[in-house]
C-alpha cells in the first residue's frame, strides 16, 4: 500500500521531491506516549523539526527529528531568538535547504514507523472498519494527518 499526500496545503505545505527522491518535513506538537494530563501538560508537549526521506520506490530511507523545545518554553519566550518556534522553523528551513534539486509536490509513500523521545512518527497503516480484510486506514503521527481509501492525497485532521 502506498498513501498519497497533496501538497501544498495549509497542513502539507512542506512536501515534495528532490533529486534523491520524496521527503515529508513539518514542525509539529507532540506528546510522548503513555502521557497524562496530571504530568504537567506544558512540560511534556514538545514542538519537533521533522524530515522524514524517501526513494524512489515510496520506501522510507531516513529521518531527521529534533526537538526545539516544549510548550512551556515556547510560552515564556513566544517571539524572538529564544522562541522554540522560532528555532523549529530555522531548522526546518536548514534541513529542506540541504536537499538538492528541492521542488515541491504531491508525494506517495509507504507506510512507516519509528519512535523518538517516546513519541511515534511515521505514516501507520491500520484497520478501523470492523470485519475489514485488510487496513483501511492510514494516520501521519504525530500530525495527526488522517487518510483513507482511495489514497488520492486527501486528508483529514
Amino acid at each position: 500500500m502506498t498513501c498519497s499526500v497533496a501538497a501544498p496545503e495549509y497542513r502539507t505545505a512542506t512536501i515534495g521531491r528532490y533529486a534523491e527522491g520524496q521527503f515529508l518535513a513539518s514542525v509539529t506538537y507532540a506528546f510522548p506516549e503513555g502521557f497524562s494530563l496530571e504530568e504537567g501538560r506544558e512540560d511534556k508537549k514538545r514542538l519537533y523539526t521533522v524530515l522524514h526521506q524517501f526513494d524512489s520506490q515510496a520506501r522510507h530511507i531516513h529521518s531527521n527529528i529534533w526537538c526545539a523545545g516544549t510548550w512551556a518554553e515556547q510560552q515564556r519566550h513566544p517571539h524572538g531568538n529564544d522562541s522554540a518556534l522560532v528555532w523549529a522553523k530555522a531548522g526546518l528551513a536548514q534541513l529542506l535547504h540541504s536537499l538538492p534539486q528541492l521542488r515541491d509536490g504531491d508525494i506517495a509513500i509507504r507506510p512507516f514507523q519509528l519512535t523518538v523521545d517516546g513519541v511515534l512518527f511515521g505514516l501507520v497503516s491500520e484497520r478501523h472498519a470492523e470485519g475489514a480484510g485488510e487496513d483501511d486506514w492510514a494516520e501521519l503521527y504525530p500530525d495527526g494527518l488522517e487518510s483513507s481509501a482511495p489514497w488520492d492525497g486527501q486528508y483529514d485532521t
